[in-house]
């Protein structure tokens, strides 16, 4: 077995790999392969003589090590790609790639020559992605009407409650009149974000290496951000065309994007003006046409519920048969009275014709707490009423649970049954019955 190894650092694995039986016929640094693809130097000739030699490439997968340009070059060579990876975000990498299940950067040297001499394993890396039902919604627009009913609280913390179990979970703001999902969350809104993905998509550019260089990740969470403007004057950069192409990536890049979009849905330039010109609202408009599920999120109270059935109208014109979630936000009895959630709920029905209503608590201890260290509610309270709210609702209608019919587990009898079937068995062994007494049966001795 020939190899060739690619990674920084790579003293104690060259040693290890020899001591296994794997022949280390060349060593460079991780981004030499990259390299070699761009430039014609002494040194790419001998990187190429290598790898025409070699059986496989071990090769630290970073953004600056790893691109489809390099697995072209091993495929033309025949040289396998044996991936390392540090982090989820080289994960993503390397499945976007199209490479096999990577290994993790610091393992033993014992169990990559095991790797190498096993063979490719057929495994994808994509196949450690959740599985993720082409069924199910990809892209998830939140919206809400004028009035700040919580749009971008409910988008970050169901991104978050989505990326549990291992999905990779795109987080897009999408609001062109005042974006804050970076403030909310402390990240910088200086970098490229949504807008780079909007103008790299025009140009044709925009691929999963790309959307993981210009996104953000959310810590170790498995969400990337694509940060908003940083100035609503730059609204003009999200056009309809930009948004819908920039969104149609992300689908193949994330296993779910949430969009947060703005409240406005009106499109009166389109009168005043017979210009072929850009449009205010053309983000939020193509954010919800491009969307499988349209989350809906209405304040609890008077106020915020009327407010959501005037715009409830013009929300369903615009999107069509597109499903929507509405989503009651801030719940209390003090702005409602008695029955707080069936007054919600009737009133939706009666004026609007809504007839499924998923309610969140108002939480104003742990959202407080949030904001202040720049963290979602899930990580800084994760058993929060509003987190607990969030996850039940993400399961029940955006990842359904899978059919229980089959592979349910026993329900463990009630504790009362088993007392009740161990008196019956005292009371039956004291009289000489020797038959098994009634109820849930006798425990076994």
């Amino acid at each position: 077995m020939k190899a060739v190894v690619a990674v920084d650092d790579a003293d104690a694995l060259v040693a290890g790999l020899a001591r296994e039986g794997v022949d280390v016929i060349a060593r460079f640094a991780a981004s030499a392969p990259a390299a070699a693809t761009a430039e014609g130097t002494p040194e790419t000739e001998v990187l190429l003589r290598a790898l025409a030699d070699a059986d496989a490439l071990v090769l630290e997968v970073g953004r600056a090590s790893l691109s489809p340009t390099v697995v072209a070059l091993c495929d033309r060579a025949g040289t396998r790609i044996v991936p390392l990876v540090a982090d989820a975000a080289g994960e993503r990498l390397a499945a976007a790639c199209g490479l096999e299940a990577p290994l993790d950067v610091r393992a033993e040297p014992w169990r990559i020559a095991e790797a190498l001499v096993a063979g490719p394993s057929g495994v994808p890396a994509a196949a450690h992605r959740a599985d993720v039902s082409p069924s199910r919604p990809r892209v998830i627009a939140v919206w809400g009407p004028a009035g700040a009913p919580g749009r971008t609280t409910v988008a970050t913390e169901l991104a978050m409650e989505l990326a549990r179990g291992g999905r990779h979970v795109a987080l897009v703001d999408a609001d062109t009149h005042a974006p804050s999902v970076a403030l909310m969350l402390g990240l910088a809104d200086e970098g490229p974000g949504f807008a780079a993905a909007c103008r790299q998509a025009e140009l044709g550019g925009l691929d999963a290496r790309e959307l993981t260089r210009i996104a953000t990740p959310l810590g170790r969470t498995g969400v990337d951000v694509l940060t908003g403007i940083n100035r609503p004057s730059r609204w003009p950069e999200l056009s309809d065309r930009r948004v819908t192409t920039a969104l149609a990536a992300c689908r193949d890049w994330a296993d779910y994007t949430v969009v947060d979009v703005a409240s406005s849905l009106e499109r009166d330039e389109e009168i005043v003006s017979d210009l072929d010109g850009p449009r205010r609202n053309a983000a939020t408009i193509a954010a919800l046409r491009s969307a499988d599920l349209v989350v809906a999120v209405a304040a609890a109270d008077p106020l915020g519920v009327a407010r959501f059935l005037r715009a409830y109208a013009e929300l369903r014109a615009t999107i069509g048969a597109t499903r929507v979630a509405v989503v009651a936000n801030r719940l209390r009895p003090g702005a409602l009275g008695i029955d707080a959630r069936g007054q919600v709920r009737r009133t939706l029905d009666r004026f609007g014709g809504i007839e499924d209503v998923w309610f969140l608590p108002q939480d104003p201890r742990s959202a407080d707490a949030a904001l202040l260290s720049s963290q979602t509610i899930a990580e800084v309270a994760p058993k929060s009423p509003l987190t607990l709210a969030v996850r039940r609702f993400a399961g029940d209608a955006v990842v359904p649970a899978p059919d229980q019919s089959t592979g349910v587990k026993a329900r463990r009898p009630a504790r009362g049954i088993l007392r009740r079937a161990a008196r019956d068995g005292a009371r039956a062994r004291a009289h000489g019955d020797a038959r098994e007494p009634s109820g849930a049966g006798a425990p076994a001795a």
